[in-house]
């Protein structure tokens, strides 16, 4: 009785306004034509497998009645062996097409979410939309939505594969016995319920079972970050208990879902194994003349009851396959949720407009900066971290933000590059005296300390200018000062960098940053502590630099230092996300 209710509750469910399926249902649809495309194909395939079940059962036909005496028996089965290797042959690359279109499709629909999470998430063409963290960032990219892909593979295909190749198979039967077709018929209803049993408690299973990655992988990482700090505290013992807690909780819940899919998947094996078996029964009694009823037919050959008895398994073929696509729903449907926390933002937003990511070169006039009333409130916090702030820097003149740490400083210098988006007021830059949004695609950013990442120091210093050969790099190099920085390094400009920068200082860090702020040749420069962590040498070094990059440029300036103060024609104080 509790299973009943559960069915009849998700049956219901079904029928209501569910967002997932529809969401499941649009993502799907921009891969429409391949996935159908796959379904077809692999549904055509059964025409071969009709054509070597055929030449089975004719050839073992043709070789039981042969005569024993013949000097030539071969020559009874080259027609059947060549109508079996044909059908093989058919089979094969039809399912061989089908599967490629599918891996085709599904790599479409992952390319095409997998670049909204990431325009999403990241202010490529406007403030960032999600405030997730590194971790569920990643395993959102990458491993929830790679559970997408054996829905897309299997059960989305699956759908035009038993409606086209259970099909033949049955009209197939059908020219053979048609009181077979009827008992397939019989158990076909059948199958339906149970592929709605299996997705009863999986998709709660699996949802369990990513969020506990999600969560596993964000402490993991907040706990490599703070290693040192746990280590000097004495605290990384207690930290590797939390992980190894945290584990045993991911493989607990990976083994439950693990069970569901091995008792739902053996609960279809049963009903289809069930079915041969009736149909063998019937087959052997009708064989031996056995069977005396009415209506049903008491004489069959041997040739069609083999080809019934090989192609009544192929005809489930494709429940089968459904059955454990059907699982792969319910784990899709889990990810969709998941995943419905970074795309729904995305929604909440116009679209960007069309800039390019990267402007070739600056525009003549750089931009003035306008923030209107602008309001800014972080969770957690009761006071918001900028407050009805307003602030014009004309073009061309820079402007030095100070206060002390928590003032809002790095926030007001976010918005004002339009990297967050402001809870209240507006966030503009002034083209030619014309007020459009905020777009980081005219800003360069440098900050303390700076984001580099593994590789060689030319490919950090390309992310600015993919474009770039090794003479723009050098000169810029030279350009601001920092001539002696490569002639320092083992290798030059194939040095390698470990990650966040490792096998640089900080000084050496931060002129790099300068000098891919200078290769990106924007025309709006926001610099947050340029110097912070520097020692008086280098931070004199950095000054250089910035007299000579700031020019001709509208620059926000956040800083603590007096030092950088020279460079402002303007300067505003924070204190509690107020200016004064």
């Amino acid at each position: 009785m509790r299973t009943t209710a559960v069915l009849l509750d998700e049956l219901a469910a079904d029928r209501a306004d569910d967002p997932v399926p529809a969401r499941l249902k649009s993502w799907a649809a921009v891969a429409g034509p391949e996935l159908r495309r796959a379904g077809i194909l692999r549904g055509a395939a059964q025409l071969g497998t009709v054509l070597w079940s055929g030449g089975l059962s004719w050839g073992a036909q043709r070789g039981l009645s042969a005569p024993s005496g013949d000097p030539r028996p071969w020559t009874v089965l080259l027609l059947p062996a060549l109508l079996v290797t044909a059908g093989v042959a058919l089979r094969s690359g039809l399912l061989a097409a089908g599967d490629t279109a599918a891996a085709r499709g599904a790599r479409t629909v992952r390319e095409t979410l997998r670049r909204r999470l990431v325009g999403t998430a990241l202010p490529c063409h406007g403030p960032a939309r999600t405030g997730l963290d590194d971790a569920r960032l990643v395993q959102a990219v990458d491993g929830e939505v790679d559970e997408l892909t054996d829905w897309l593979t299997g059960y989305v295909p699956a759908r035009t594969t038993m409606l086209l190749g259970s099909g033949i198979i049955l009209v197939a039967i059908v020219c053979r016995s048609w009181f077979t077709a009827l008992l397939v018929l019989a158990a076909t209803p059948l199958l339906p319920a149970n592929l709605k049993v299996i997705g009863l408690g999986t998709r709660t299973a699996v949802a369990a079972q990513l969020a506990a990655i999600r969560s596993h992988q964000s402490r993991l990482l907040d706990h490599l970050r703070g290693l040192p700090t746990l280590v000097g505290l004495g605290a990384h013992e207690e930290a590797a208990a939390s992980v190894a807690e945290d584990d045993r909780e991911v493989a607990r819940r990976t083994e439950k879902v693990l069970r569901i899919a091995f008792l739902s998947t053996a609960w279809v094996e049963l009903l289809i194994t069930g079915t041969l078996a009736v149909v063998a029964t019937y087959c052997g009694l009708v064989l031996l003349a056995y069977l005396r009823l009415p209506v049903v037919p008491d004489h069959m050959s041997l040739s069609a009851a083999l080809f019934v008895l090989v192609l009544v398994p192929a005809y489930f073929a494709p429940a089968r396959d459904l059955a454990a696509g059907y699982h792969a729903r319910a784990r899709a449907s889990a990810a969709v949720e998941l995943l419905a926390a970074i795309l729904d933002a995305a929604d909440a937003y116009a679209p960007p407009p069309a800039h390019p990511v990267r402007p070739a070169r600056r525009t003549p006039a750089p931009p003035g900066v306008f923030l209107k009333a602008v309001t800014i409130r972080h969770a957690g916090r009761e006071e918001p971290s900028l407050d009805r702030v307003s602030v014009r820097v004309a073009p061309g003149r820079c402007l030095a933000v100070t206060g002390p740490s928590g003032a809002g400083k790095s926030t007001l210098l976010a918005v004002a590059a339009g990297l967050s988006a402001p809870d209240e007021g507006r966030a503009l830059h002034l083209l030619d005296a014309r007020a459009v949004p905020a777009d980081p695609s005219r800003v360069s950013w440098v900050g303390q300390p700076a984001h580099l990442l593994p590789g060689t120091l030319r490919e950090n210093l390309l992310l600015a200018r993919p474009t770039a050969s090794d003479h723009d790099l050098l000169d810029a190099v030279a350009s601001l000062g920092f001539g002696d920085l490569l002639t320092s390094l083992p290798r030059g400009l194939d040095t390698p960098l470990g990650e966040r920068g490792t096998g640089l200082s900080s000084g050496q860090s931060q002129q790099l940053a300068l000098v891919r702020a200078l290769l990106r040749d924007a025309p709006l420069l926001c610099l947050d502590e340029p110097t912070a962590h520097l020692d008086p040498q280098a931070e004199q070094r950095v000054l250089s630099a910035l007299r000579t990059l700031t020019r001709d440029r509208t620059v926000l300036l956040a800083t603590h230092s007096a030092a950088l103060l020279p460079l402002a024609q303007d300067i505003i104080t924070l204190d509690h996300g107020r200016a004064r």
